[in-house]
């Protein structure tokens, strides 16, 4: 393993799962890693203060500018007098295009695109673990082939597939096998599904994620937006991208060749492994997670995916396929709809009815001018969709 200079660190959302298993994986490695920087919604404003006095932190932003004197004080009486602190969301942004070597975005939503390109055209390395900047940005945030190289997937599926294209060129590439563990509701049908609770799609028998996530696993669109960013990650179009349900959650995603060889990367789930390599890549470090443990009897086993049960997928490839609007419409109507599950202002199975409904309601303005000009024109339409969304729900 190669020595490395001391990266600095920005942490976009760094009260979330993704910032605070990142900060654990740096005070691993204190002599590799110094945080310049913390950003976060506002929502847990002691946390926040307390990440940045046990990393010495210059400065933080709050997305929630109305919580900036909350910071304040939180960060005085964690010993932390010295942190610059700004509010809104052009003071994130703002820190995002600051410069650092790193930078870590783990932002939840399409609020992240803006710091995802304030990142890239500061030249940073951009540790991706916000999906949405992929789905929804399009081209705005692929201007250029040497920005693509400053992006390191911090997805698991993506990191995998990012790890096992190592093994090859990208002419080899017979196709991207994307594992889901097919959530709490992996074999159930359609017609089971009908009074499924908030609680019930929560509990996720794998993964500890936000409860935005976490539902989006339950009805497979999370992987369905997965199998968007691989195709504009990796440039792989969508007919040569697979989904494989893997319930045991140990193999993370796999690349077959044209040789009919598979290359995978496996290990017991533990998102600070992916984090890790975004943050140290090219190099590995040592002390990050749990190998598997060849001495024990395992099984793996690998399914067909329910496209009738879980239609998601099917719909995120519909949308690639269709146009970069068209990812970002499904991206803002799902969030819409989760929230109103999340609510209990939806049942779960109009949570993909919805975005559906939404899209054909769209479909020609989208299909008249397939491109965005600028975030603006992005935000703008999300917004649309959201209301559309809103109607169809409040219906």
């Amino acid at each position: 393993m190669s020595e490395v200079s001391n990266r600095s660190v920005v942490i976009l959302g760094s009260t979330g799962s993704i910032g605070t298993q990142g900060l654990d994986v740096i005070q691993r490695h204190p002599e590799r890693f110094t945080v310049t920087g913390l950003a976060a919604g506002g929502s847990h404003i002691e946390l926040l203060a307390q990440q940045a006095a046990a990393f010495h932190v210059p400065q933080v932003a709050v997305f929630d500018a109305s919580k900036v004197k909350d910071l304040e004080e939180a960060l005085t009486q964690a010993g932390a007098k010295q942190t610059k602190v700004s509010g809104g969301p052009e003071s994130v942004i703002a820190l995002a295009g600051s410069g650092a070597d790193v930078v870590l975005n783990g932002i939840t939503g399409s609020i992240g695109l803006e710091p995802s390109i304030a990142a890239l055209q500061a030249g940073s390395q951009l540790a991706l673990a916000n999906k949405e900047s992929v789905v929804a940005g399009g081209h705005l945030l692929f201007d250029s082939q040497v920005r693509a190289k400053q992006i390191n997937p911090v997805d698991s599926e993506h990191s995998a597939i990012w790890q096992s294209l190592r093994s090859g060129t990208h002419a080899e590439v017979a196709k991207l096998i994307v594992t889901a563990s097919g959530g709490p509701f992996r074999g159930w049908k359609r017609a089971d599904m009908e009074h499924i609770t908030p609680e019930q799609a929560l509990h996720h028998p794998t993964w500890n994620m936000g409860p935005v996530v976490t539902i989006n696993s339950s009805t497979l669109m999370n992987k369905g937006l997965e199998v968007i960013e691989a195709s504009r990650l990796f440039d792989i179009p969508p007919e040569r991208i697979d989904v494989t349900v893997h319930p045991q959650s140990i193999v993370h995603s796999l690349v077959e060749f044209v040789d009919g060889a598979t290359i995978g990367q496996a290990s017991p789930p533990d998102m600070r492994l992916p984090i890790a390599l975004g943050l140290s890549a090219p190099d590995r470090m040592n002390n990050v997670a749990a190998a598997c443990d060849w001495t024990q009897a395992a099984t793996w086993t690998f399914e067909p995916l329910d496209n009738e049960a879980f239609p998601a997928v099917q719909l995120a490839r519909h949308c690639l396929a269709a146009s970069e609007k068209h990812t970002a419409v499904l991206n803002a109507a799902n969030e819409q709809a989760v929230h109103a599950f999340l609510d209990h202002r939806l049942p779960y199975l109009g949570i993909v009815d919805t975005v559906k409904a939404v899209l054909d309601e769209m479909d020609a303005e989208l299909r008249s001018n397939p491109l965005f000009a600028n975030v603006e024109e992005m935000n703008q339409l999300e917004l649309e969709a959201r209301r559309f969304a809103d109607e169809l729900i409040n219906k």
